[in-house]
């Protein structure tokens, strides 16, 4: 299948040209600032956090691979911060704070962010890339640079991490960076294709059956089956090229963000979801090659008890759960 692709997408060459200088983590900080994070952010205490106990001695794909899926059943994707009158961290000692000791989720900001430092630390080869995420109702992607993945190189192979786009749309096994080659895994078979140096990700996703027929034309269900999720290029960044579009996204009333509440978690079978009130449960290939996706509408008193038992989380503000009109689907 031939996909066109929308190349006005922003600001993304410098002079006709891409960057290609690799930046280490550690290029990042100063001598006194490696001793400050280095003695503050303990990696033992992360794999502790997502539940990881095999090797990493082998920097191959199955340890990469494995981490990740660690990461995306422990971390939820999440703006919750927003909702209870806190802010959405960049700072990384924030963010393993949050993370790992709060053991608190985060949006790809923040949880690509706590996974680029954990896979640097132990030693894989790893280059934070910039986003372009697709709107689905402007049929365009985002002007600005508003996800956050990883790249990481393995025996001079190319893959891409992400643990920081959650619901239905996120990928569970990295994606090896091969144009127009279909990797099937359980969620969907997700595709990358690059042109003219845009790398374009997208899915191929399952019917799905709602059992529930009042949600039947709920705005949460994604009805496309072959779905644009992001672009990207190979340019290196560094999370100070996300400082601004992070104030942004928390704080415009144009944001999806801030219009809606959300908390998102992978299990081993599917993924839980709870936007505003509304709760889901997408078992991925429940049978004949469809996805079964459950809802329940939670009263606001049921709301703390499910973000612990069902995702994890204790807050400690009170949360404002929001439903508002900007488009984001499960």
């Amino acid at each position: 299948m031939q996909v066109l692709h929308d190349n006005n997408i922003g600001q993304m060459r410098e002079a006709g040209q891409w960057r290609t200088k690799r930046i280490s983590f550690w290029d990042l900080f100063d001598a006194e600032d490696i001793v400050r994070v280095r003695g503050t952010m303990d990696i033992e205490a992360y794999f502790e956090r997502i539940g990881y106990k095999n090797s990493r001695n082998k920097l191959d794909l199955e340890t990469l691979t494995d981490i990740l899926q660690h990461q995306i059943r422990a971390v939820p994707f999440e703006n919750l911060n927003i909702h209870c009158g806190e802010s959405m961290e960049l700072d990384l000692k924030a963010i393993f704070d949050q993370i790992v000791r709060k053991k608190r989720g985060g949006w790809c900001l923040q949880v690509n962010h706590i996974l680029y430092w954990a896979l640097t630390t132990i030693g894989f080869e790893t280059t934070i890339l910039g986003g372009y995420v697709y709107n689905t109702p402007a049929n365009k992607y985002s002007s600005g640079m508003i996800h956050l993945l990883v790249q990481v190189t393995i025996g001079g192979r190319n893959y891409i991490v992400d643990a920081g786009f959650g619901r239905s749309y996120q990928f569970w096994e990295p994606l090896e960076l091969i144009s127009g080659k279909d990797q099937p895994q359980v969620p969907a078979i997700f595709r990358l294709t690059e042109e003219n140096g845009i790398w374009y990700l997208d899915q191929i996703r399952r019917e799905q059956y709602i059992p529930h027929q009042e949600f039947l034309n709920s705005d949460l269900l994604e009805m496309k089956i072959y779905r644009k999720i992001y672009c990207f290029t190979l340019e290196p960044r560094t999370i100070e090229d996300f400082e601004s579009i992070n104030i942004y996204l928390q704080t415009s009333p144009a944001s999806v963000f801030t219009s809606k509440s959300f908390c998102s978690l992978q299990t081993a079978e599917g993924v839980h979801c709870l936007v505003g009130w509304t709760l889901t449960y997408r078992r991925f290939s429940y049978k004949d090659n469809t996805d079964l996706v459950e809802f329940k509408t939670l009263k606001e008193e049921e709301i703390d008890e499910v973000l612990k038992t069902t995702f994890g989380i204790s807050l400690e503000r009170k949360l404002v759960p929001k439903h508002g009109d900007r488009y984001f689907t499960i």
